[in-house]
């Protein structure tokens, strides 16, 4: 049985390493809907509670703007996950975030 677009995203959410993020757009090129960033944001906020967990605080906008983070309860759930793997977050953006950024399409 073939994939739904929602568990691609989180079969390669799931493969970003700790310490590590990507972006929406990001994820989607890698599935080759590269127009589908939207979408991939749907999954994210989607996969809150799903059993294994989908780590979606590592997945950011394309300028390391936390955009998800209102999907976090509370809100500064996210920025601290990331700042527990030790990823410099400050004012909800990732600093350096071609330092922490991960692109699925070279690593898969």
């Amino acid at each position: 049985m073939e994939q739904s677009f929602y568990e691609q995203v989180y079969e390669i959410v799931k493969l970003i390493p700790k310490g590590r993020v990507t972006s929406y757009v990001a994820i989607a090129r890698s599935l080759g809907a590269a127009k589908s960033s939207r979408m991939v944001g749907y999954a994210m906020n989607n996969a809150h509670g799903m059993h294994p967990p989908v780590p979606a605080h590592r997945v950011v906008n394309a300028k390391g703007l936390l955009t998800g983070r209102f999907h976090f309860s509370p809100p500064e759930l996210m920025e601290q996950l990331l700042q527990n793997e030790g990823v410099e977050v400050a004012d909800g953006q990732v600093k350096n975030f071609r330092k922490y950024f991960w692109d699925p399409a070279e690593e898969i």
